[in-house]
């Protein structure tokens, strides 16, 4: 019980500075994952299982008239065939969205109510409308092709706005001009005011593409019925175990315990896996109907098709300044791309994230958006690594640079001149919110540092001796994290020793393990290495809220913070009982409980030992274990500048990123090597949509994207070597001061790189250029811009 040796603590503050908070401990899986000892979904198997394949609609926009499976259940091995009928009759519920949004008249969101399989049309190209399951994947992807279709053939549009236009093909009948959300943002009269006395206005339309998720690990699903206790049980790669089991409960009308979600290791997911798919309801089913498990493993040529996609918006963007290039309104104007079906949060990012955004660091007094979110006959929208961020910083920095160029004023200056500074804050933005924390003028000073902006055109001298076009751009980005949510922090000492955090959000290429750790070994002296967490199955996370909009550090963080409070004040309370003290004289630092003003002193692991053990006097605490759920979470505000050069060869208009700098706001950063793995990523994701991603479709509604021979994802080669900075002030909002990163990547990327082509194209007055920057998409505006320098 007692400690009178100094080398005991001296460990301990050893330890607690290798792990501690701020430290860049390596993370406790990545010896696992490299060794290709993780195990992912499609690694599990069930004694008798069977297995799945989805009967897919070739049309983008049908009438049902008829299903024949006669051939098919008459194939070798085929166990059964399941079409919308036959799931409606087993009485589930539509796929939702629970956002609670509303059009500019007041009236909600108009849903599609989307069932697992339709009965009546079809809407878009692989839109599920019967399932095969049978002994092997083999024979039950032939029986599905054996499946019979009959669907009269409908008109389609897979552009939103000419979907919103009168005439255009109706994909529901309640849903008018396919306009599920006309949302609007902002005082109309004041910022109509502000723009008609602005000295100078920008005006750009703006192409912000569709892009596909491709993560690593395709969508796959292993499902379980048990008959005697009316369970389902499905493994699945999710975002959090707890919020998709809830979600699924209801979509499978019954109640919350009669699901368990299991999630193993997750081969990314971006955002696209935090939603139930129509698969799911249906190998539920047929495991229920047969009686032995069933298992779905897509394919990436349906995860095209199949996966929820992101961005895709048309916007009308504008900026009004005053004679010295002060901001006075912003407002956007234009049309998000819901695809078939609406489910998961897919209006808040085309609408109500885009608003929340778009003020960035800047002093902007005014703010409206209109954007109205128009359904269309391609593959559902959903959240996208950003969720409307990165498009809302895309579009502020966009209309900055052309009206510094248009007022003649230095991009540089321009920005510094409307800069939110620190004495301003906390700061009211015009988009609804406070900012509580940062120093954007110093991030964006630092980034100009690092990158060495000054000696810019010494670089570009030397890339036009050697026939190149050389860019820079300067983009500064703010994310608005996640909305206010609460989050699970249970604290287990478990009997072999160890210490298990169990949290609702869940580890799908973060890295949770070891900031989680380094969090709770900071705040309890626990050791490092003895702390394990558990995230991946809902009969043991009871509450949570998922990883997801830039929140696990924090949230968690605060659980984790508030559940040690608890620890401790139990902690006090055995500790005075065992060295029968008064209980307001036990201190606790370090890891250990001591009399004030005494040596007699007892390590927390030894106590909860003691406790465990039942060597406790009477009216002691029986365990230091807490069950404790924070309440709402605020939202934190990470910022960062990005600094990107391109080079561009105007013979084939290749572009080349030369050189990247970040330096970012993440307040307090936990463990540095995962932030700047983070933001690495992010950044990767954001070079691929400006430069190469884009899903297509053609005037049919057939996707010619279907496939990696079509839809181009950045290489090794083409992310350049990355500068990374900090420049942090601690939120005020959270105990642990951090802001989120996962997502500020694509927030800083996509503007620089953009604005980088632009500058560089500048030299041929080419002014704006939509993504992906492809090389005959670069190549052509040259063309036409040596054109008009001709004529």
């Amino acid at each position: 019980m007692q400690d009178h040796t100094s080398a005991s603590s001296l460990d301990n503050a050893i330890a607690l500075q290798k792990y501690g908070v701020g430290q860049p401990v390596r993370r406790k899986e990545d010896d696992t994952l490299v060794r290709g000892k993780g195990k992912y979904t499609d690694d599990f198997s069930l004694p008798g299982q069977a297995y799945c394949w989805m009967v897919r609609s070739s049309h983008a926009h049908g009438i049902i008239k008829g299903i024949d499976t006669a051939a098919a259940r008459a194939m070798p091995g085929v166990l059964g065939i399941w079409t919308g009928k036959d799931l409606e009759a087993a009485g589930y519920n539509p796929f939702t969205c629970g956002l609670p949004l509303k059009s500019r008249d007041g009236s909600p969101l108009l849903q599609t109510n989307r069932p697992a399989l339709p009965t009546d049309r079809v809407r878009f190209v692989g839109d599920p409308v019967g399932f095969v399951v049978a002994e092997t994947l083999a024979q039950a992807r032939d029986a599905a092709e054996a499946v019979e279709l009959d669907i009269e053939p409908l008109p389609a549009v897979t552009d939103a706005a000419e979907a919103a236009k009168p005439g255009a093909p109706q994909l529901y009948d309640h849903i008018p001009n396919n306009v599920a959300l006309d949302y609007h943002y902002g005082d109309t009269a004041k910022i109509d005011a502000a723009f008609a006395a602005a000295a100078h206005v920008t005006k750009l339309d703006i192409v912000n593409t569709r892009v596909a998720v491709v993560s690593m690990e395709p969508r796959v699903a292993l499902a379980a019925f048990d008959k005697a206790a009316e369970r389902f049980t499905l493994q699945v790669p999710t975002q959090g175990v707890s919020g998709n089991k809830v979600t699924l409960a209801k979509i499978l009308n019954v109640p919350n315990d009669k699901v368990r979600i299991l999630t193993a290791n997750v081969g990314g997911s971006f955002g696209m896996k935090n939603v139930s798919y129509p698969e799911y309801t249906c190998i539920l089913h047929a495991a229920k109907a047969l009686g032995r498990p069933v298992k779905w493993t897509d394919e990436r040529s349906t995860s095209f098709l199949s996966d929820s996609h992101g961005r895709a918006q048309l916007i009308h963007a504008e900026l009004a300044l005053d004679a010295e290039g002060k901001f006075l309104a912003v407002r956007l104007q234009g049309y998000g791309n819901l695809g078939a079906y609406i489910t998961g949060v897919a209006p808040g990012p085309l609408s109500l994230n885009t608003g929340k955004n778009l003020a960035s660091v800047y002093r902007t007094p005014l703010l409206g958006v209109d954007i109205k979110t128009v359904l269309t006959n391609t593959t559902l929208m959903g959240a996208y690594r950003g969720a409307g961020r990165p498009e809302a910083n895309y579009y502020m920095e966009r209309l900055i640079d052309r009206a510094a160029d248009e007022m003649g004023i230095n991009r540089l200056t321009l920005r510094k001149r409307n800069f939110i500074k620190p004495s301003q804050l906390p700061f009211a933005a015009a988009s609804g919110v406070t900012y509580d924390s940062g120093d954007f003028a110093g991030v964006f000073n630092k980034a100009l540092e690092i990158s060495d902006h000054a000696n810019f055109a010494r670089r570009k001298k030397e890339s036009k001796k050697n026939g190149r076009l050389r860019g820079i751009a300067v983009g500064s980005y703010l994310e608005v994290t996640a909305p206010p949510s609460g989050e699970l922090g249970k604290i287990t000492f478990e009997p072999d020793g160890s210490v298990k955090l169990t949290t609702g959000t869940l580890d799908y290429g973060q890295g949770h393990a070891t900031p989680f750790a380094q969090v709770l070994s900071a705040q309890l002296g626990v050791p490092f290495e003895k702390i394990t967490i558990e995230q991946n199955d809902s009969d043991l996370v009871r509450f949570g809220n998922g990883t997801g909009g830039s929140r696990s550090i924090t949230a968690t963080g605060q659980a984790i913070v508030e559940a040690s409070a608890l620890v401790i004040a139990k902690g006090k309370q055995a500790a005075a009982h065992l060295m029968e003290a008064s209980e307001g004289d036990i201190e606790f630092a370090g890891g250990r409980f001591t009399i004030a003003g005494t040596d007699r002193s007892i390590g927390i692991m030894e106590l909860a030992q003691r406790v465990r053990e039942g060597r406790m006097p009477e009216g002691a605490p029986l365990s230091l274990d807490v069950d404790h759920a924070t309440k709402d979470t605020p939202s934190t505000f990470p910022n960062g500048c990005h600094v990107a050069e391109v080079e561009i060869d105007p013979e084939t208009g290749v572009v080349q990123i030369v050189r990247y700098f970040a330096v970012n706001d993440f307040g307090t950063v936990v463990n540095p090597m995962i932030v700047a793995g983070q933001l690495h990523g992010g950044v990767a994701q954001g070079i691929g949509q400006a430069l190469m991603e884009q899903v297509s479709y053609d005037s049919s509604g057939q996707p010619i994207t279907g496939s990696f021979m079509d839809y181009a994802l950045p290489r090794a080669e083409d992310i350049p070597p990355m500068e990374v900075g900090d420049h942090p002030s601690p939120a005020k909002s959270n105990p642990l001061g951090t802001k989120g990163c996962g997502e500020a990547g694509c927030a800083g990327s996509l503007v620089c790189v953009v604005n980088a082509v632009v500058d560089a194209l500048s030299d041929y007055g080419i002014t704006h250029i939509d993504m992906p920057l492809t090389p005959e998409r670069v190549w052509r505006a040259i063309q036409d811009a040596k054109a008009k320098q001709a004529a």
